[in-house]
């Protein structure tokens, strides 16, 4: 019998979910959960790096687990919980750092990518220094996959350094993790095809958007600027409103794109059918979701378990890296 591999994913708890979550993501979570032990943090120490107001926290978590749920995590199968909540995060997050070079993290490009995004003059020691603390959220649970987006590759490598690191210098303890992409990794926002969905940049379609709200979205949607009336043809290879339809209206792609190409349908039409049909694939998501926005005291209990399950893991990992190290 082959055993099953584990994945560590997670997120900082923003709130509600969009698309591109899903798409960079959740999506793949909900397929993995099938073959893998899979566990899922809610980054709450991450939020520090970029955000000391923490009282918006607890809500974001509650909103980001339902959407979670809704979208078809089994937490049965995939323990959901605080990064706060297990303590061993932070013990294996400071035995790491004294195992990197502040050049090393300074190099990092996801860190550069994320100072100049958010205009950030004076970085803390804690930012600089997050992507050990991820770090120690995949290798605390011995991760082998991480399924990630493409901006978060980086991270991983850094994980791969350390775990060698430390097994190099203590004994063999970690794996090395592995990053695992999805095929459609970043979504488009809907002001264009080159700039990633966020909600920063307010550009999203959430998940729990009405499909008035899609309907409504979409009509701003960028498109190509060559096509400005129906019969003019246009280049999809191009267009956001395209890369939708390839995503979420497969069989109909092709002829979307013969009739963008051809003049024959227009923008406004198009973008109708798109809307129509990712408001048809979020109807069982939404349906989901309004269920434990009525019982968020079973979002607790899910929590609750998740992190007592991810604590007991947790537990063991630490006793092999304190026999390992000769601590304690």
């Amino acid at each position: 019998m082959t055993l099953r591999k584990t994945i560590l994913s997670g997120m900082r708890p923003t709130g509600k979910l969009h698309l591109g979550n899903y798409v960079g993501a959740l999506e793949n979570w909900v397929a993995l959960q099938q073959d893998y032990n899979n566990y899922h943090l809610i980054a709450d120490y991450h939020v520090l790096t970029t955000d000391l107001d923490t009282s918006h926290i607890t809500q974001d978590t509650v909103d980001m687990v339902i959407d979670w749920l809704a979208a078809g995590i089994d937490p049965l199968k995939s323990p959901m919980f605080r990064q706060s909540q297990v303590k061993q995060h932070t013990e294996l997050h400071l035995i790491f750092s004294m195992l990197i070079t502040t050049a090393r993290l300074e190099r990092n490009p996801a860190v550069k990518d994320q100072v100049r995004d958010l205009h950030i003059e004076n970085m803390s020691y804690g930012h600089l220094g997050y992507p050990v603390l991820q770090a120690a959220d995949i290798l605390l649970y011995k991760g082998e996959l991480v399924p990630v987006g493409e901006d978060q590759v980086p991270h991983v490598e850094i994980s791969r350094e350390i775990a060698r690191h430390f097994n190099n210098q203590f004994g063999p303890v970690f794996p090395e993790p592995e990053p695992k992409l999805t095929p459609f990794a970043r979504l488009p926002g809907l002001d264009g095809i080159d700039r990633k969905m966020s909600k920063s940049g307010g550009n999203t379609i959430f998940l729990s958007d009405s499909p008035e709200d899609i309907q409504k979205k979409l009509r701003t949607a960028v498109t190509d600027p060559q096509k400005v009336r129906k019969n003019d043809p246009g280049r999809p290879e191009i267009c956001l409103v395209h890369t939708y339809h390839q995503k979420f209206n497969a069989p109909e792609a092709e002829d979307i794109e013969t009739g963008c190409r051809s003049g024959a349908l227009g923008c406004v039409e198009c973008k109708k059918r798109i809307a129509e049909r990712i408001s048809a694939c979020l109807t069982p998501f939404r349906e989901k979701r309004a269920y434990f926005d009525a019982h968020p005291q079973e979002v607790f209990d899910i929590l609750t378990d998740g992190e007592q399950r991810a604590r007991s893991r947790a537990e063991h990992t630490m006793a092999d890296v304190h026999a390992a190290m000769h601590l304690g």
